[in-house]
């Protein structure tokens, strides 16, 4: 990706998203700019406005951490920004190749015996590894039979942003969907900043900015965020509403790796629904073989 346009949206956007009065700053009148002036940034950071200018235009190259911390206070930068604002930074000094851990492409990845088992010990709730670009790469029984709309697709690895936005079963599967395109982006558009030189997240990104108009404006928003904890709901069409609890846990032994596991409140309807729904998976994996065995 084009890093000097990159840093130069995602300031801008940041910018924009900044009023007068939430810097503290007065609102006056006949402002062309929504949010912030660059001068107004420049001020608040304690440098000059020909220096930020220069950063926005995309030129972070030499950019010192206290300035960059600077400008993350002056746009009121959340965890997730700053940490984009710095991974920018590096892929400007062309640093990141140098501190990322990266993987061979030559060979595909495949998870270990152990952590198959590990994934297999979780009986009550899905769980899956996925990385930074939302392709699955491992999964117990019930995050198969969960995600089975998803695996639906021959395509692999199985893709959760391409579920998400050229699938129409995605709308009924997230009620919220909205939400749940808005979270995808952002996810993706951090890893982004994390790994520029990831061909397969460029190709993935070119493949859905040309087939959905929704993640191409989502894309553009230069939305990013931290995804660890939280609660989502579903409609899974075999067990219908789920409300799901999840932790996402970033994997020490497989940098840029992401176990998810989703839980249900105890005695909730949802837990109750994932029980049958590991019951129809079961069915199916029984079932299976044996249609097999009246082919042959």
């Amino acid at each position: 990706m084009d890093n000097r346009r990159e840093v130069r949206e995602f300031l801008v956007s940041r910018r924009a998203k900044i009023t007068p009065e939430q810097a503290g700053l007065p609102s006056g009148r006949n402002r062309r700019v929504p949010g912030l002036r660059r001068s107004e940034v420049a001020d608040l950071a304690g440098v000059s406005i020909e220096y930020y200018s220069k950063l926005e235009r995309g030129a972070l190259a030499g950019a010192s951490a206290s300035v960059l911390e600077a400008i993350a206070r002056a746009l009121r930068l959340d965890d997730a920004e700053r940490a984009h604002l710095f991974n920018l930074a590096q892929a400007a000094e062309g640093t990141n190749a140098l501190t990322r851990p990266r993987r061979r492409a030559a060979k595909p990845w495949s998870a270990r015996p152990s952590l198959q088992w590990t994934l297999d010990a979780v009986t009550e709730g899905p769980a899956f590894v996925r990385n930074g670009r939302m392709d699955l790469l491992a999964a117990n029984r019930l995050a198969r039979a969960f995600y089975a709309d998803v695996y639906a697709d021959p395509q692999r690895p199985a893709n959760l942003a391409r579920f998400t936005f050229l699938d129409q079963n995605a709308h009924r599967f997230y009620p919220d969907w909205d939400l749940f395109a808005d979270t995808c982006v952002a996810i993706l558009r951090t890893e982004a900043g994390r790994n520029p030189y990831d061909k397969e997240l460029h190709d993935l990104v070119g493949e859905l900015s040309t087939r959905s108009d929704d993640f191409r404006r989502r894309w553009g928003a230069h939305n990013v965020r931290h995804h660890g904890t939280g609660t989502k709901t579903f409609h899974h069409r075999i067990v219908g509403d789920l409300t799901l609890a999840y932790e996402g846990l970033e994997m020490a032994a497989e940098p840029g790796l992401t176990l998810t596991i989703y839980a249900a409140e105890p005695g909730s309807p949802s837990e109750e629904a994932l029980r049958l729904l590991a019951s129809w998976a079961a069915s199916q994996e029984t079932d299976a073989p044996l249609h097999a065995a009246s082919t042959d």
